[in-house]
């Protein structure tokens, strides 16, 4: 089976470039390096990405984290979505280290994705990882594959959510978490 490079050397021949010309020399190389990086999500696990960083605590108030950066590619097209992850959970006994929001969301942005699957999966991770009573995920995206071929909307921006457990059954709870997130 051929390696990456040589299979971007290949599309690049392909779309009628000269793989050969100054520019483009080290490109399939450049190409299979960021393309691994933008996959490297399924190199990872949760129990990984959050290393032992769940703690004990009383607290069983809403705690929210908002405007979480994300880059994910489609898996339709593997062009970039781009946007932002606001995550709310009700803990029950343990909190998460804050760090680890991002690093859950970027874990699972980082494989070839739709965005109502990726802010699935954040959910469950943190509900899986933390017991809550409840979790919320927002997630907000411009997605290329709209903007830059097909119906070429570039104002055009999708919001998905998952509301698990309390979120999902009181509608105070939802309200307040939208509120935080400024919704």
């Amino acid at each position: 089976m051929k390696e990456l490079p040589e299979l971007y050397s290949d599309i690049l021949t392909q779309l009628g470039e000269d793989v050969e010309r100054e520019g483009l020399l080290d490109t399939p190389k450049r190409a299979a390096k960021a393309m691994q990086f933008l996959t490297q999500g399924y190199e990872q696990s949760l129990e990984e990405i959050v290393n032992g960083a769940v703690f004990s605590s009383d607290n069983d108030e809403m705690v929210v984290v908002r405007d979480i950066e994300l880059y994910s590619l489609c898996e339709h097209h593997m062009l970039p979505f781009i946007g932002r992850c606001h995550i709310g959970y009700l803990p029950s006994g343990k909190v998460l280290g804050l760090s680890k929001f991002a690093r859950i969301t970027d874990m699972f942005a980082r494989r070839l994705q739709i965005q109502e699957n990726l802010t699935k999966q954040i959910a469950e991770a943190v509900q899986d990882i933390t017991g809550a009573r409840g979790v919320a995920v927002v997630i907000e995206a411009k997605h290329m594959c709209m903007m830059m071929r097909g119906v070429q909307k570039q104002n055009s921006q999708m919001a998905s959510s998952v509301m698990l457990g309390t979120f999902r059954e009181s509608q105070a709870t939802r309200s307040e978490f939208m509120r935080l997130i400024g919704k």
